[in-house]
């Protein structure tokens, strides 16, 4: 029998190669099923959202600074430039590029998360080619909302409904965004084919509850 000493110890990935993942789309209820699952499992959970948009900030302004993409003293992102002056096309292609930098920060994250529980990771910045590289893609399922699903949501959560930043056209700037949720969400589905990632498509039609069941069912070889 495994001691609680041993399952403990520390190794350099063991968090990581123990961990489930739910990737996807952007407001397909990846974090409420994480949520649930956590609850009904006593799982640790690690929300990608939070740590990409707070404690990940300063090493992707450092980085940005030492490919020169700015300089020291203007590291401010631009938000008339990133929402209105380039397409949803391009706001797609720039995402995608800049997540395998980005995944890199999560498994440090995940490295220090010493527990003998299992860990479930959320976040759209959690790509099955990713993924796969460093765990049993079987660990993994991606939940990717249906154009109408999407469109609903940017109608009526309020998170959803405006950009971050101030922009002269919210609405232009909103629109293009949705846009762009789309073209990776659609990217996110061809890589979750080509490794053998299983996808949940969720169109509003089934509640919360019932979709984490989907998900604990498939994840069941891996949860307590």
């Amino acid at each position: 029998m495994t001691s609680t000493v041993d399952v403990m110890r520390w190794t350099i990935d063991g968090t990581i190669g123990r961990a489930l993942w739910i990737g996807g789309g952007q407001w397909a209820g990846k974090t409420t099923v994480a949520g649930l699952l956590t609850d009904r499992f006593g799982l640790i959970h690690y929300h990608y959202d939070f740590h990409d948009s707070r404690g990940h900030e300063d090493r992707r302004l450092a980085s940005r600074v030492r490919r020169g993409d700015c300089a020291p003293g203007d590291i401010e992102p631009d938000g008339e430039a990133a929402w209105i002056g380039r397409s949803p096309a391009e706001m797609a292609d720039q995402a995608l590029r800049g997540f395998p930098e980005r995944f890199e920060w999560v498994l440090d994250d995940l490295r220090g998360i010493v527990t003998p529980h299992t860990v479930i990771a959320d976040g759209w910045g959690l790509r099955p080619e990713l993924v796969a590289r460093v765990t049993d893609p079987r660990r993994m399922v991606v939940l990717v909302p249906t154009d109408e699903w999407r469109r609903h949501q940017a109608r009526t959560l309020p998170r959803a409904r405006r950009v971050g930043q101030r922009v002269s056209d919210p609405e232009r700037a909103n629109r293009t965004r949705i846009e762009r949720d789309r073209l990776i969400a659609a990217d996110v589905v061809l890589k979750a084919e080509a490794e053998g990632v299983r996808i949940i498509e969720v169109d509003g039609v089934l509640p919360a509850d019932e979709i984490a069941g989907l998900v604990a069912d498939y994840f069941a070889p891996f949860l307590p």
